[in-house]
This record gives structure tokens, sequence and C-alpha cells, in this order.
């Protein structure tokens, strides 16, 4: 038997048993049962509140369930207004619950407002015309409206009371077309805009598209604020701040922002941030064009595969889709221009992560891959042809959900060492074949040292050079085809002197010569993040890489240990320029005009030697890099659209 004083006792001490009884009595409307309209409704039924209008025409997807109190698999294309009163009538039982599951209307509005002491947004964000009806009517009526705003990790909040600033004397709204009002919504939201500090990704950010990122943790804290405020209008205790006053919390930050802006988005800080937002905007609109449809398994494969690594995010391939079941990866190497590609092994090494991706894909599918090579290409441009065939006994591949999540972080990690069961499951990953060989330890600084030498060739020659003033894109934080500037690993001083010094080959020699060019970028990318991992590592073949088919299956052993730190939550760096200069010294090759810089790549090669043991074959070194604990970095390179690296043609 449903006992509601003892059901909502626990409030008691917080609230007075009288003010509890004022709660049950109350009537709140919520337009919206989604991210935060689902939380807002649990947590004020908790407090204890009697009677509610409830407003959503929409029904649970997948999509729903990071954010979304009554999103699961039991709820999936259930009415949410249908579900939420149940969950809601599960707390308590005796609830008066006036539905509306056709959503809130200008036909509608009058009666869902009807006997409503307040008024509680929750609202889809680009629901702007509906909202803006919402709040007149709420003015109009004398209701006090509570907007709690999900943003990033946190969450800010607007209230608006009879008699003062309404919602449109606020944000400015009328008069403007939709985009606009949503920049006016946004900004008048958030003025302190806490949540852009660490949005790690902003082309998830589509106005065009109505979509945008949010976390479970900012609908929560909505709630909080919501159900907090909630309780002081009705109860007409504790102090409320009222629009144009606003506060934004951010729990990523640490951040309590209290804001103030009189005018609304007529304040001239408002209309200087919607300048901003707007150029925003159109910029990243006119470089971002939507992406058309794809369906078939197939393509589904090769826009997972596409993920792969490779040297400077060069993308040495372009795929052919000859049949659902036949795919031709049409490889290339960058020997002709790239140093760091000697005879073509570093992007025989990305191809075989290509490959290895497909594979993986293709498992999500319940697909197998056999992979040939056609016998009559050249080196410098090996074609495969990839067969896929359905197979009711593959399973989703465990590596699978980490293809997209794989990266490079080149900021300094944590010294802590690997467990042992981590060591373990890295070896395993490089499967048969291939073993590991570890340095850690007092290990660590000679490696650090042997990187910091490597660098001083990597930054002296012309060679090393041109691949650099072709490979970084500036200003980026991220980029499809290059590497992008804040992903380089650097201090803001070293980026600005890089790319000024990258505008030419004299100004780099001058650099160089007169004020020691090479120590900032060193001391930064190499000695230091050579020092600060848990370990470095180098991936050892049984047999020498003398051949396109022994490169492309070191790299399918590489990117599988790679996901596999990708899995165990390690952050991961490739370190190769030590084994590739090693390689041209053992070679005999003069891969640099410079002589001193050709001698020094020797002592790197003598280096290395003692460190991996005389034992180690310098034919077979197939990989090496550095791990450890640490953040995920928030620039990266990405890819391009799948259909920019199709090709067309047929068997």
């Amino acid at each position: 038997m449903f006992d509601y004083d003892a059901a909502f006792s626990r409030n008691i001490g917080w609230v007075t048993e009288a003010e509890q009884a004022i709660l049950r009595g109350k009537r709140i409307a919520i337009a919206g049962m989604g991210g935060v309209g689902g939380s807002h409704l649990l947590t004020l039924t908790r407090l204890g509140i009697g009677a509610f209008n409830l407003a959503d025409f929409d029904r649970f997807e997948i999509q729903n369930f990071n954010r979304q109190a009554g999103a699961g698999l039991s709820h999936i294309d259930q009415p949410k207004v249908e579900v939420m009163s149940a969950m809601a009538r599960d707390i308590n039982p005796e609830l008066d619950l006036r539905c509306f599951p056709a959503g809130v209307d200008e036909d509608n509005l009058a009666e869902f407002l009807d006997g409503v002491d307040l008024y509680v947004d929750s609202l889809d964000f680009f629901a702007l015309d509906i909202r803006n009806k919402v709040f007149a009517a709420c003015a109009q009526r004398g209701i006090p409206a509570v907007t709690a705003a999900p943003l990033g990790m946190g969450a800010a909040l607007l209230v608006f009371m009879p008699g003062a600033m309404t919602y449109e004397e606020y944000f400015r709204m009328a008069g403007h077309d939709e985009e606009e009002q949503a920049l006016r919504f946004m900004l008048g939201l958030a003025p302190a805009r806490l949540q852009l500090s660490y949005l790690a990704d902003d082309t998830r950010v589509d106005f065009n598209a109505r979509k945008g990122p949010s976390t479970p943790m900012a609908c929560e804290l909505c709630a909080g604020f919501a159900g907090t405020y909630a309780l002081k209008i009705l109860l007409q205790r504790g102090a409320v701040p009222v629009a144009p006053r606003g506060i934004h919390f951010d729990a990523y930050r640490n951040r309590l922002s209290t804001t103030w802006r009189p005018g609304g988005n007529d304040n001239p800080l408002q209309r200087l941030g919607l300048f901003v937002a707007r150029r925003m905007v159109m910029a990243k609109a006119a470089a971002s064009p939507p992406a058309a449809p794809r369906a078939r398994a197939v393509e589904r494969i090769l826009d997972l595969a596409r993920w792969a690594p490779s040297g400077d995010n060069e993308q040495p391939w372009r795929l052919q889709i000859v049949a659902d079941d036949h795919v031709v990866v049409h490889a290339h190497d960058t020997r002709d221009w790239c140093v760091y590609d000697l005879d073509g092994s570093s992007s025989q090494l990305a191809v075989g992560a290509l490959l290895e991706n497909v594979a993986i894909a293709a498992s999500a599918e319940g697909m197998a891959v056999s992979c040939e090579r056609r016998p009559d290409t050249p080196d410098n441009a090996p074609q495969f042809d990839l067969r896929l065939r359905t197979d009711p006994a593959i399973e989703a591949h465990p590596l699978l959900p980490f293809v997209r999540a794989r990266t490079t972080q080149r900021r300094p990690l944590s010294t802590r060492p690997l467990s042992a069961a981590q060591k373990r499951a890295l070896e395993e990953a490089v499967g048969e074949g291939y073993r590991v060989l570890w340095l850690e330890g007092g290990e660590r600084r000679s490696m650090a040292g042997l990187l910091f030498r490597s660098a001083h060739i990597r930054l002296t020659t012309p060679e090393g050079y041109e691949v650099h003033r072709r490979n970084i894109e500036w200003g980026a934080r991220f980029s499809e085809d290059r590497l992008p500037e804040l992903a380089l690993g650097v201090d803001w001083l070293t980026r600005r002197v890089m790319r000024w010094a990258l505008g030419s080959w004299r100004r780099v020699q001058n650099l160089n010569r007169f004020a020691a060019g090479t120590w900032l970028p060193r001391l930064q990318m190499d000695l230091l993040t050579g020092l600060r991992c848990a370990a470095h590592f180098v991936i050892v073949a049984e047999r020498p890489l003398d051949s396109v088919q022994a490169c492309v299956d070191g790299g399918r052993a590489m990117q599988r240990f790679w996901l596999e730190a990708t899995r165990q939550n390690l952050q991961f760096q490739p370190e190769m320029t030590p084994l590739i200069f090693a390689r041209y010294a053992a070679t005999g090759v003069d891969f640099t005009v410079v002589e001193k810089e050709r001698e020094l790549a020797r002592r790197v090669a003598n280096d290395l030697a003692g460190l991996l043991g005389a034992d180690t074959d310098p034919r077979c070194r197939v990989y090496m890099g550095r791990v450890g604990f640490g953040p995920t970095p928030t620039s990266r390179s990405v890819r391009p659209p799948l259909e920019t690296l199709l090709v067309d043609g047929g068997e």
C-alpha cells in the first residue's frame, strides 16, 4: 500500500512537513520528455510534487540511450510521454497526470498551462517556435518559467518570473530566422560559455542538421538545478536569480559562473558574441557539406576501415568497390618525396593496418575477408583483391569498438608502469611470428636521448623540411589529410616559431644556426615525451621485412597492438624515425645531402642496436613507439569522407 508521507519522509528536514504538503498540492507543466524532461519529471516526482501536465509527441530510439531517463531496450519505439508517466507513477501512484501525447502546440497551449503553478522547459533545443510561444503564454498568464539547459558536462539556468524581464525581452527572437534564433538561444543560455573549452570534436555540432553532442551528467545536473529552483519558487523561500541574471555550473571545469546581461541579447557583449558565432557557423557550413547516406555492408566496412593510421595522415590508398563482395585496394607509397618512406615500407605498414581494419570491420557484418595481392602490380603501387563472404560463425571482433577511438598522443604521459596483464595482452595482440621488446625503467632515459638525437636529423635536413612543410595543417584542431597543428604536442610559442620557420628553408637554416632552433621542438616532442611514458616498445618479426607482403603483414600486427593498447585505455605514440634512419645507415643509402646528419644516422643505428641487443636483426624491426597512461588527445587527424577515397573501375 502506497503512503505519500512515508515515501517522501526523507525530504523532511530540508523542507518542513507543511512545505511538503504545499509541494504535494502543486502542478508543474513539463514540455518534452527526452534528455532533460524525463529527469526533471522523476526528480520533481521524488520531491513530492503531486500533479503534472506532460507533453511529448516523440518515441524512444536507440540514439536516446546516452542521456534520456526512459531510454532502454524495453522502451524502444514506445511513446515517451507514456513511458515517463509510468515511471513517475511507479514512484507515486497517486500522481495527477494530464498527458499531451501529440506534444504542445498553439491549439492545446491554453489547456497545457491550465492550473499550472510552474513551467519547466524541456523542449528540444531546436524547437524554437513553440518554445517562444510557451514562454510568451507563461508571461501572459503570470506563470513562473524555468529553463535548465544541458551544456557539455554542466548546466545553465535561467528563471523568468511574472512582472520581471520576459523570455522575449531577454533572447530577442522576434524577426529572426531559425538559425539566428538558435544562436541567440545558445548564447543567451550560457553567456559564460564554460563548456566550449573542452568540446572534443566540434564537427559534431551541426546547426543545419539540428544535432549536437550531449552527456547524461548534464541532464542530471539540469534536473538538480530545476528541482532546486522549483522548490524555491513554489515555497517562496530563498533567493532566485531572475533574468537577466543566470547561473552556469560546469562540473568538468570545476566552475560556477553567475551571469548578468542587462538587455539580454541586446547587451554589447552578447552582440559581439553573436557576431563571432555567426562567422564560425558560416565557415563550418561552407567547409562541411552533408555526406550522402550509405547503407550497403561493403560501404559500412570501408567507412570504418578508412580510420587506419598512416604516416602524417597520408592515407596511401584508394578503394574500389567492384561488387558487394569484392573490393580492390589501390595502394601507393611516398618514397619519391617522403624521406620517412624508405623503399615504401612505411606506406606498406599503413596498408597492412588498413587491411586489418577491413577484417575487423567485416566481423561486425558477420563476414570473413580473404586478401590477395595482384602479382602483376609494382611494389610502389601494389593492388589487393579483398573478397567478402558471409560466415555465420563470425562474431564481432573484440577490437572492433576501438578502430575509430585509436589515436596518437604526442604529449607527456604518466610514468606509471604497465601491469603484467597489460603487457601480456599487448604481446598476444601482435600474433604469431612477432614479439615485443620492452624498454622500461632506466631504459626510458636512453631511449629519450636516442629520440632527441634522431630528431636533430629530422629538423636539420632539407629532405625532412619538405615533408613537414607539406604535411602540417596550421591553425587546425582536426585534419582530414594532414597532421593538425594542435596535435603536434608542443606549446603555443613553439608552434608559432615552427610555423614561421617552415615558411622557407632559409628560415630554418638561420634559426638552427643562430638561435638553436631545434631545441624547443626536440625538448618537447622527443626528450620530454621519451622520458614521460610507461614504456617504449619495439615489435620484432621472426623474418626480415624484405618484401611488400612482409611489410603489409607487419602493419597488420602493428594495428592489432595499437588497438589493444586503446582497449587497455593506454595512450600511444609512434616513434619510427630512429628505425628509419638506422635502416638508411644499414643500407648505405644517402637519404640527405647533409653529411653530418648521415653520420648522426650511423650513430643512431649503433645506439639503437645497443639498446635492442645484438641478436635483434635490424631488418626484422617492424614498429617502435611508446605507451602510457594519460588523457585522450582533443586534437587529432581525422579522415575524409569515404566518397573521396573511392575510385571507379571494373574487374
